[in-house]
């Protein structure tokens, strides 16, 4: 596939040139919007070829992403300056706006092109005589689910992957629906991101429309229906998003790549995946499912990174009303800065630098508790906690315990006689509730790491 037209003028620095807007015309002849980072030399970009980074987003290919923060840093790096880190290092980058979002062209049904224009971008950059054959992908959040979306197609020059917090295992049991409850954030992903729509930047009418609803008011008349909700003024987002919202089984809807990536594991090529994910992110069983079912065969190398905090947040030291502490941020913990980590994952699996990440742990995980449970100057309780490194998942010598919800709100193991009620339910002719899966472990040492800080 060839890029459609002269790109624009390229943006040319001492050692990085950029090929802003290149059109990446897809199998159906819709073109997506592609920038182009490589390395230069006095302002002439070197022929190499260079293995190369992508990341496909939705959320604008030049806008800030909040994921790219460092510890301390008062903002998200500029995606430029993320793409010239790498370049410097011997790569190419590759920004891409999702179908139907920012410069690319195409109707925007939110995830269900993600897997075709995956594969479709990579057989054109492999083409690209600037490309040396292989492909790193990285991205937060849905820049996560478009990886898994093209892998389940094994697009060529796929040589490893970053999924941090996403990458749907099955999106009808975790991301859109929860357990098959649809999740009401999708309903205001939808609403919020119409505003940056084509329609919307196009059509004052459309801007102000849309900027005029009231979106509490709304969440109190559900269900919404065609032209009855407050994304009715960009159709192709109201469409999309009752679709979703009817499919209410597990169906053909969600037996798809993008969506369904447990249907699709054997097809992942047998490359090197880092999945990360935290604990009060919504993608924790999207994480486990997919270190679970990607290493099923063995044959792929994988990493887990859990961390603290909510989703993407890797350099928080606390969520909500509760505080980690110190330990909990990526930087200076996990490994010295989040940028010079993945170029270390790069490097090994895109370069062959025998930089010896072979022999990181399998799994990093920040294990909460130890702190003195008061509140700190901000008002936070003090929760505390550490990472802790091990080999395997669930955790060795893991005890698993069923634990049961009475009808008069008691949690306890005890089981109830079938059909039940509870001597002292207030709600007369409540059952007890189905047992809850927790965990606990067997006393068990965990070792720190080997230099008695965070790994």
């Amino acid at each position: 596939m060839k890029a459609a037209g002269p790109a624009i003028a390229p943006e040319s620095g001492d050692d990085v040139v950029t090929l802003k807007d290149v059109m990446v015309t897809m199998r159906d002849g819709v073109r997506l919007a592609t920038d182009i980072y490589l390395p230069a030399q006095n302002g002439q970009a070197l022929p190499g070829p260079f293995p190369v980074v992508m990341e496909r987003t939705p959320y604008g290919k030049a806008e800030r992403s909040r994921s790219e923060i460092g510890r301390g840093e008062a903002k998200p790096m500029a995606r430029a300056d993320v793409a010239a880190h790498f370049v410097r290092a011997g790569y190419a980058v590759v920004y891409q706006d999702c179908r139907g979002r920012y410069g690319s062209e195409g109707e925007f049904v939110k995830y269900v092109s993600d897997a075709e224009d995956g594969y479709d971008t990579c057989a054109w950059i492999v083409a690209q005589p600037w490309c040396n054959g292989r492909i790193g992908t990285m991205g937060l959040s849905y820049a996560a689910h478009t990886q898994a979306a093209l892998a389940s197609l094994s697009p060529p020059g796929l040589a490893c992957m970053i999924l941090d917090s996403g990458g749907f295992s099955n999106a009808f049991q975790c991301g859109i629906r929860q357990g098959g409850a649809f999740e009401l954030k999708q309903a205001t992903w939808a609403y919020n991101r119409a505003q940056e729509s084509p329609d919307a930047l196009a059509d004052p009418v459309v801007a102000a429309g849309l900027a005029a609803e009231d979106l509490h008011a709304w969440f109190r008349v559900m269900p919404w229906s065609e032209g009855r909700s407050p994304v009715r003024w960009v159709p192709e987002y109201e469409t999309y998003l009752l679709d979703q919202w009817r499919a209410g089984t597990f169906g053909p809807e969600w037996k798809r790549p993008g969506l369904w990536l447990e249907g699709f594991y054997d097809a992942v090529p047998d490359i090197p995946i880092l999945l990360m994910s935290s604990w009060y992110d919504v993608y924790v069983k999207t994480t486990f499912d997919n270190f679970a079912g990607l290493g099923a065969s063995g044959r792929r190398h994988l990493n887990l990174i859990m961390g603290a905090g909510l989703h993407g947040n890797r350099q928080s030291t606390f969520a909500g009303d509760v505080s980690f502490g110190e330990a909990a941020p990526f930087d200076g913990n996990v490994g010295r800065n989040w940028l010079d980590f993945r170029k270390r994952w790069f490097d090994r699996w895109l370069r062959d630098e025998p930089n010896g990440l072979e022999a990181d742990p399998k799994l990093r995980l920040f294990l909460m508790g130890g702190g003195s449970g008061e509140k700190d100057a901000d008002g936070r309780l003090v929760q505390g906690g550490r990472w802790i490194e091990t080999s395997h998942w669930p955790l060795p010598d893991t005890d698993q315990q069923a634990w049961y919800i009475h009808g008069n709100g008691r949690l306890s193991r005890d089981a109830p006689a079938p059909g039940a009620v509870a001597d002292d339910d207030p709600l007369e002719g409540s059952l007890a509730a189905p047992p809850m899966r927790v965990t606990g472990k067997r006393h068990r040492r965990i070792s720190l790491p080997r230099n008695g800080t965070s790994p």
